[in-house]
């Protein structure tokens, strides 16, 4: 009576294995770039209350006027809110007069300090309206984007 060949072959397992290893040279980075871009949200999330604040300052019209500049801008003053606490991955906020927000991030989970996120109030429009420019942080990382 002739036996029936079971299982798979050597070379159908090392070709299983070479799919599977070409999988994973192309996984592994997207996915530490994706768990990189999530811990930076955090960084860029400490400033969305403030920048919140300074254009209903400036709507106000506490901390600027219409086709002005960005001025008189504090913590705990004018309906700005008090400098957010240190976090996992946010060291700490500051903002200057003229509404300048910089964000430290600590150096932690891949983001390195000089990470740094800067939201600068670029102009008020004439309908109150305020421009942002986005500055370092993602944008001074060539190799990685963060954003």
């Amino acid at each position: 009576m002739n036996k029936l060949q079971q299982g798979f072959t050597l070379i159908e397992l090392m070709i299983v294995v070479a799919i599977i290893g070409i999988l994973a040279a192309v996984a592994i980075p997207s996915y530490q770039n994706y768990t990189l871009k999530a811990k930076y949200t955090e960084v860029v999330a400490a400033a969305a209350p403030i920048k919140t604040a300074i254009e209903t300052c400036i709507s106000v019209g506490d901390c600027g006027t219409a086709g002005g500049a960005v001025a008189n801008v504090a913590f705990g003053t004018l309906g700005i809110p008090v400098a957010p606490t240190a976090t996992t991955y946010v060291a700490s906020v500051a903002v200057s007069g003229a509404g300048v927000i910089t964000v430290t991030p600590n150096a932690a989970g891949g983001i390195v300090a000089a990470d740094t996120y800067i939201l600068t109030p670029s102009a008020i429009a004439s309908d109150g309206k305020v421009s942002w420019t986005t500055s370092g942080g993602c944008k001074t990382r060539a190799a990685e984007a963060l954003c």
